[in-house]
């Protein structure tokens, strides 16, 4: 069946998805399995991450139980917000074991470091190569990293293929079993290398058992958590309303978002004397796997971000419109860095499906340009933690404490939402109860930029938009990718105060009558719809990203009771 099909035959796919997984059948015997799948039961004894009965429908089928599913998708209320350190991140990052990455753990880590980064996740593409060579080499390297630079919080993920969809971060909580879980989960779980690609409802009942997985590991204590984010939602029209909402709804705690902005920012600027590329790689057309539905206007970045999140009352609010936790992230997606020198040396061309990864890339004098951008020199990923280690750091994002920014247009970001009768405001990623007829108060405490960017200007804040959105609860059609009632509540000019070490607004939700979130975002102000206040859609070959500067920040959700 292809993406025309709407969510109803899923759950169909859904009950097949044992016939699927013969392997996971406790009632197949080992004889009647065909050799493939033998392997794989085999491989899964191996490593202890399941029993005698490979992986049993405990794992695959039926609904799940235990601590993960206790696991919250918003701030706990009472929790002052002070308490809170935030920390920038990038969960995106390729190295010389992609197939089509180039620079070392070391390199990239050090980088990170250089551009004030507090944590980073390694995820190369899930490929057959990669997971028979390429898995140890890297926990190898990142082992080595973590003991050079300790104030890096450091995780070895995975850039999962995920089965008729798209591409996702994928990485689990460290601990003695990370690896061989890693290992695991792409051998079973990984389009590239089960051949699970294409757009199909078996595909996508597969991706959702690759969760299910993933939550029966935490629940057995073969690991501690986990957390898989979706990639360039838009950039390939692959990811389906329905399938953003099945991968939520199957795995609350581990399947937590989206890049509200791809990586590859760099992509679109100017090439003079020949054609240059697309803002974060996207400048397709709709293909054979994309889902239908999606207007042209979805295959290209908006002010750098995404159109799911971009377009106000569009996908992005239509999930928050049920009234759950979809966050947004952002990072670098970084293969070869722009002004780098370093290359990779002349190989063979079968030498990655033989190693798993190439040999470290040699200086050759001549810098690349036009190339992605190391981690934390454009985006960053702002989380707030508790607690400065791997367990705050996935929490945090888990929580949707986040807010994403591009080229260093803020420095810090502090929302906070009362209603009456709360000890504390909620932050980011939070919730309000409120009576009917009380009003809500929000607070936004931003810290301008005092550092040069990439292009050598220090960025100036021009506009802070305040979007409210309604509540309105779980859609009829799943395939929904449009919310009508959200708007730009107010508009703040920070003006002159833009120079002082932070600027404040506030405003006030009076009489509140039904429930509701709120989301900001805000702009250097250098490119927008004439007349308005929407970005602009990326111009191919001309998206100079340091001349159309964003940052967008997570809900705050207000239940009027």
């Amino acid at each position: 069946m292809g993406r025309a099909h709407h969510h109803e035959h899923h759950h169909h796919a859904a009950d097949r998805s044992r016939d699927l997984l013969p392997y996971a059948d406790s009632s197949v015997a080992d004889g009647d399995l065909r050799p493939v799948d033998l392997r794989r039961r085999q491989f899964l004894r191996r490593l202890g991450l399941v029993g005698a009965a490979a992986a049993g429908a405990g794992v695959f089928g039926g609904p799940l139980a235990g601590p993960a599913m206790a696991a919250s998708q918003h701030s706990r209320p009472g929790i002052d917000p002070r308490r809170y350190q935030w920390l920038a991140g990038d969960h995106h990052v390729h190295t010389q074991y992609s197939y089509d990455g180039m620079h070392t753990v070391m390199q990239q880590v050090e980088e990170g470091s250089k551009h004030r980064l507090d944590w980073m996740v390694i995820t190369d593409h899930g490929h057959t190569a990669h997971e028979k060579y390429a898995v140890d080499q890297t926990y190898a390297d990142v082992l080595a990293a973590r003991d050079k630079h300790r104030d890096m919080l450091l995780w070895q993920g995975l850039e999962w293929n995920v089965p008729g969809g798209e591409h996702a971060t994928v990485f689990f909580e460290t601990s003695k079993d990370e690896l061989t879980a890693l290992r695991a989960f792409e051998k079973l779980f990984d389009g590239n290398i089960n051949g699970t690609n294409p757009s199909s409802d078996a595909h996508e009942a597969l991706a959702l058992d690759g969760l299910r997985w993933m939550s029966a590991q935490v629940d057995k204590g073969a690991i501690d958590s986990a957390l898989m984010i979706a990639n360039h939602p838009s950039r390939n029209g692959r990811y389906s309303p329905h399938e953003m909402r099945a991968y939520r709804d199957t795995a609350p705690h581990i399947a937590v978002g989206m890049e509200g902005a791809p990586g590859a920012q760099n992509d679109g600027m100017p090439v003079p004397g020949r054609d240059g590329g697309s803002r974060g790689g996207y400048g397709n057309s709709p293909g054979t796997d994309s889902w239908p539905g999606f207007p042209m206007e979805a295959y290209r970045t908006w002010g750098g971000f995404d159109w799911m999140t971009a377009k106000l009352g569009g996908m992005w609010d239509s999930m928050l419109a049920e009234g759950k936790g979809w966050w947004i992230t952002t990072n670098s997606d970084i293969h070869r860095a722009n002004g780098s020198p370093l290359d990779r040396p002349p190989v063979a061309d079968d030498w990655y499906a033989n190693h798993g990864g190439y040999p470290d890339p040699v200086d050759t004098g001549a810098p690349h340009f036009y190339a992605d951008f190391w981690p934390g020199q454009f985006s960053r990923t702002v989380v707030g933690t508790a607690r400065r280690n791997f367990r705050g750091v996935m929490d945090g994002i888990r929580s949707g404490r986040v807010w994403v920014g591009m080229g260093g247009l803020i420095d810090g970001l502090d929302l906070r939402v009362s209603g009456d009768g709360h000890d504390y405001p909620a932050t980011l990623g939070g919730r309000v109860s409120v009576r009917r007829g009380s009003d809500v108060k929000v607070r936004i405490a931003i810290r301008p930029a005092t550092r040069p960017g990439g292009h050598g200007e220090i960025p100036r804040l021009a506009r802070v938009d305040l979007i409210r959105g309604a509540v309105t609860g779980a859609v009829a059609d799943r395939d929904t990718f449009t919310a009508p009632d959200v708007s730009v509540a107010e508009s703040f000019e920070p003006g002159r105060r833009a120079q002082d070490d932070q600027v404040v607004f506030t405003h006030t939700f009076r009489n509140v009558r039904e429930s509701f979130y709120i989301r900001l975002r805000g702009t250097d102000g250098k490119r927008h719809v004439s007349g308005g206040i929407e970005p602009l859609m990326d111009v191919n070959g001309d998206a100079d990203p340091w001349a159309d500067l964003w940052f967008y920040a997570n809900p705050v959700f207000v239940d009027v009771r």
